[in-house]
């Protein structure tokens, strides 16, 4: 969709921030490292990237089969970032996640058992499979980034971020995210099948990978044989791309597209509620990184037109009457963004 706001951009470029040559060339390292794992799928791995930049946490929606996990697996390997990956299932308790008190045997205190939240990169596998109870303990270290084991205040390691994945079409044994969880995620991007080329690729690709020895045995090797262990970049160079970031120009017009989208779904007479303030902000946040991501140190309305949908769509709900009557959460969204101006 051809943005109809007038640019944001300044009418004089500011000079590039310190460290922003050095954010361009992780940011390709990175990219780079991914592309000889993982076909197509560019999008998605801006998406995580931004992510990463930001501080953000990503909900990724699609069928299985997709790379979800080998992406942000390849990702973390890539910046040589604390990575752990949890399976929800129905029965999970909130100290499989967070960890709990433990009895030291032999000396009869209690110590701290610190869960898989103790990373830096936290992939939540199916993660509205998880009941009420556990998807609520995900909530404080999601938001404050610490979490309460044994009346005690932890702090989770920085960078934390969680990147969570879930099925769309499978209900049997699911749990729907609160409101309150989804605001929380600062993008959630809704994946497709890779294309044509993309998919042959995938499969010239296995038939070259042999397979793995085992010590007397083998098994055929896969993608996630392929990850390095060697990082290419580290958790300083994500930090000085993060500061990077943090210095890209927002002009004031910017600012006012995106607070205007945002009240407008308040306003919508589709829509049961809009988004809290935290959408303003994701747009703002997610957007300097775009720029980074794309070589400026300023952002322009084309970075407010394409990420607006995974910024805003899990944010709002449709009426009742506006779905009877065939409106779906992308025609009100396309219809705000024709007429912001």
């Amino acid at each position: 969709m051809p943005p109809t706001t007038k640019s944001s951009s300044p009418t004089k470029t500011p000079p590039p921030a310190p460290g922003h040559q050095n954010a361009q060339q992780f940011v390709a390292g990175v990219r780079e490292r991914v592309a000889k794992i993982v076909v197509g799928q560019d999008v998605v791995v801006e998406r995580v990237m931004i992510a990463l930049l930001t501080g953000g946490h990503l909900l990724l929606q699609g069928l299985p089969g997709l790379a979800k996990t080998l992406l942000v697996n390849t990702i973390a390997k890539a910046i040589n970032l604390d990575f752990k990956r949890v399976q929800f299932t129905v029965d999970m308790l909130p100290s499989d996640i967070i960890g709990s008190e433990i009895i030291d045997q032999k000396s009869g205190d209690f110590r701290i058992h610190k869960g898989p939240v103790f990373t830096n990169l936290l992939l939540a596998d199916e993660i509205n499979r998880a009941a009420p109870k556990v998807q609520g303990a995900m909530l404080e270290a999601m938001q404050e980034r610490k979490v309460t084991i044994g009346g005690q205040n932890l702090k989770l390691p920085t960078p934390f971020l969680v990147i969570a994945t879930q099925n769309p079409v499978e209900q049997s044994g699911t749990f729907e995210l609160p409101e309150a969880q989804l605001d929380r995620f600062m993008l959630l991007h809704r994946l497709g099948y890779p294309g044509r080329e993309d998919e042959q690729m995938i499969l010239q690709r296995q038939l070259g990978m042999g397979l793995r020895r085992e010590g007397g045995g083998a098994v055929p090797r896969s993608a996630f044989d392929m990850i390095g262990d060697e990082a290419g970049a580290s958790v300083e160079d994500l930090v000085v791309a993060m500061e990077a970031v943090q210095a890209v120009h927002v002009g004031e017009v910017f600012v006012k597209h995106c607070v205007e989208l945002v009240r407008r779904t308040r306003e919508s007479k589709h829509l049961d509620f809009g988004c809290s303030p935290r959408a303003g902000l994701a747009l703002i946040n997610a957007a300097r990184a775009r720029a980074v991501i794309h070589g400026r140190n300023y952002v322009t309305p084309e970075d407010l037109f394409d990420l607006a949908e995974d910024v805003v769509l899990h944010r709002i709900r449709v009426s009742y009457e506006a779905s009877a009557a065939g409106h779906t959460g992308g025609q009100v969204l396309e219809s705000i963004l024709a007429n912001l101006g």
